[in-house]
């Protein structure tokens, strides 16, 4: 899993990329086919915003989250992410319908 790293009107700091790896390697543990992860992270005024796009085998999964922290925002952000990956993975392995 390759994880790429864009900042916008910020720095993406060592520490945040610290953060941020760790938090996410929770969805190869879900899904082992995932290629690609760029994430991208935006302050603007109070807002911090962190989206991100997964690649995984047949799939592009996408979601985006904002708080005033961006630590709380990339955790609400893995949350969607593993629940999008569980549903995708759900309905490749549900051959009834």
């Amino acid at each position: 899993m390759k994880l790429h790293f864009t900042g916008q009107n910020m720095e993406v700091t060592p520490a945040l990329k610290e953060f941020t790896t760790e938090k996410l390697s929770s969805l190869e543990k879900r899904d082992h086919t995932i290629s690609n992860v760029y994430v991208v992270f935006h302050i603007e005024n109070v807002t911090h915003t962190v989206e991100a796009t997964v690649h995984l085998s047949g799939a592009e999964i996408h979601a985006t989250a904002k708080d005033d922290d961006m630590y709380k925002a990339i955790g609400m952000l893995v949350d969607k992410l593993l629940a999008q990956i569980t549903k995708h993975k759900d309905k490749a392995t549900d051959h009834h319908g």
